[in-house]
């Protein structure tokens, strides 16, 4: 009997150590052998958004801490240049709190991005008050006086962050469904779910204060968001992509309501855009050939070098 259950036992762990092996196998793949399990047409759309993914990081991890991802973790970076004009933002406690949980959110992003794809290195990012004021003195036609800083206080600095998850999002939403992969749907699905939530927090913490007068320009929040909504669709060039904080009724969710915490189409289904109207966008030129605004000398990648090329 005994000789019986110690041959039965034998027999198990013969059948079992394979598919032991081979979950440990799959795993190790699925966690280390990078874009090994990426399609070569999934590659593209996924280092694209690291342009983003930069951005947010610095722009986030320098209001909050007064440094940025060459403190963090400088290995991220690949040796990119450091960004112009990032600095710690004078934020009350609540916010502080806020933006340091952006700004960590980000550098896993950047780990997970890298994780599956090779990426390249952290662009030059002109993050100075100056590049921000002029974005807003876009959006509102004419020179803002002083000149908009988005370091200066809570509300300047979470309006200037109004500028930056949205186009993440709406860049995730238009490459989803070109994505082949499941390691690829997987990866998006995760980035969306994050970046739509930090947009939501923004949007949030900005429509409370909607009716508030942003000194010393005699404006309200609403209207600021209007403003920079209408820049974005503008310079994307493929219409109603953006909306701000209060909207017209039969813009709102069922046509009903003024309010619009979150942007959505008639349906209340995310926008989407393409890597074409975000270079667009973030150069600021509304070309995504004409490099400027936050990328001086363009964003990087095969997408956006593509359009780069030189005559």
């Amino acid at each position: 009997m005994a000789t019986f259950a110690y041959a039965t036992a034998i027999a198990a762990f013969l059948i079992l150590l394979p598919l032991s092996c081979c979950s440990e196998s799959i795993l190790d793949h699925h966690h280390h052998d990078r874009s090994s399990s990426v399609p070569q047409s999934d590659v593209d759309l996924l280092e694209f958004p690291l342009n983003l993914e930069y951005l947010e990081a610095e722009f986030f991890l320098y209001g909050a801490f007064g440094h940025g991802l060459d403190t963090v973790d400088p290995s991220l970076t690949l040796g990119g240049p450091t960004p112009i004009g990032a600095k710690r933002a004078q934020l009350d406690h609540f916010t502080r709190d806020v933006i340091e949980q952006f700004g960590w959110q980000e550098v896993g992003h950047l780990r997970a991005i890298k994780k599956t794809v090779k990426g390249f290195p952290r662009p030059l990012l002109n993050l100075s008050a100056e590049s921000f004021a002029h974005v807003f003195d876009s959006a509102f036609g004419s020179p803002l006086n002083p000149p908009f800083d988005p370091y200066a206080n809570s509300i300047n600095y979470l309006l200037a962050s109004y500028l930056i998850p949205y186009v993440g999002l709406t860049g995730y939403v238009g490459a989803s469904p070109k994505l082949q992969g499941a390691t690829s749907k997987r990866l998006v699905a995760g980035l969306l779910g994050v970046e739509s939530g930090q947009d939501a927090v923004i949007r949030a913490l900005l429509y409370e204060h909607a009716n508030l007068i942003v000194k010393p320009y005699g404006i309200t929040v609403a209207e600021f968001t209007s403003r920079l909504s209408d820049l974005r669709n503008k310079l994307g060039r493929t219409g109603l992509k953006d909306e701000g904080l209060v909207v017209h009724e039969y813009i709102g969710a069922e046509g009903k309501i003024s309010g619009n915490i979150l942007a959505g189409d008639k349906y209340s289904v995310a926008y989407d855009r393409t890597p074409e109207e975000i270079l667009r966008i973030v150069y600021g030129s509304g070309d995504e050939r004409v490099t400027g605004g936050i990328y001086p000398k363009g964003a990087d990648g095969r997408i956006a070098k593509s359009y780069l090329k030189k005559e």
